[in-house]
């Protein structure tokens, strides 16, 4: 009775999405068969919902029902470890932030430095990219920025002109500082990102600030993307089709 009490209280204490496990409880271990029974049974009663083996939240309820958590606490323990950031939310989720499609799927897209095989989590799939650069918390809005311009054409619910100009105007809106780092994180991105990203930053601030992404290019390669010429007049520079 004294841990089902116990249990009970804290998960009140928590803020509705709140992703919990075992661990937060912050329970002694010799309790741990009876605090995860708890759990089982506060699951059955609809109290909290189970996401994947050991992870719980208490959902926030609406007219329409029960609520899912935000992605980024539905995956925290794959973004923030010890303290360090491991891993960024991407993908689709951010494409929609970002104002690029009204389309969220349950895909969970994650950038991350190392390789990692796709995850379950309940109804979400967890697919993972590989980003090279250092993911930073001062980084993560210029790479989720780049992750949208090299898979402009898996953008659902747009046509990649319609992409393109969202993505100039969202460009244009960063100051000097940031249009620099963009520049250079786009160095570790492949061919096409970097080719587009310079005629997009050449259209809004001209030739001089992308000399040095145009150096990375091979002269004799061409890009097939799809864009018109006229929603960006410096591709057929760039070499995009």
């Amino acid at each position: 009775m004294i841990v089902t009490r116990e249990v009970r209280k804290l998960v009140e204490n928590f803020q509705p999405d709140y992703v919990f496990t075992y661990q937060d409880l912050n329970l002694p271990a010799e309790r741990s068969e009876s605090v995860i029974k708890m759990l089982n049974r506060l699951v059955s009663e609809g109290v909290i919902v189970k996401i994947s083996k050991g992870r719980f939240y208490k959902p926030k309820r609406s007219v329409f029902g029960m609520l899912k958590p935000k992605q980024e606490e539905f995956v925290k323990d794959l973004l923030i470890k010890d303290g360090e950031i491991i891993g960024y939310l991407t993908g689709y989720s951010v494409f929609n932030r970002l104002g690029l499609t009204t389309q969220v799927p349950n895909i969970i897209q994650i950038g991350t430095n190392t390789r990692k095989n796709k995850k379950q989590r309940g109804l979400f799939t967890i697919s993972f990219v590989l980003q090279t650069n250092p993911i930073t918390k001062e980084n993560i809005p210029l790479l989720q920025l780049l992750d949208a311009i090299r898979f402009i054409k898996e953008i659902p619910d747009a046509t990649i002109d319609q992409s393109c100009k969202r993505l100039v105007m969202i460009i244009r809106d960063l100051d000097k500082k940031e249009i620099s780092k963009l520049l250079v994180l786009a160095e570790k991105y492949p061919p096409m990102v970097r080719a587009l990203l310079g005629a997009m930053v050449e259209n809004i601030h001209g030739t001089p600030n992308v000399s040095a992404l145009w150096n990375t290019l091979n002269p004799l390669t061409s890009y097939k993307i799809g864009i018109n010429e006229d929603v960006l007049p410096e591709i057929r520079k760039w070499r995009i089709e």
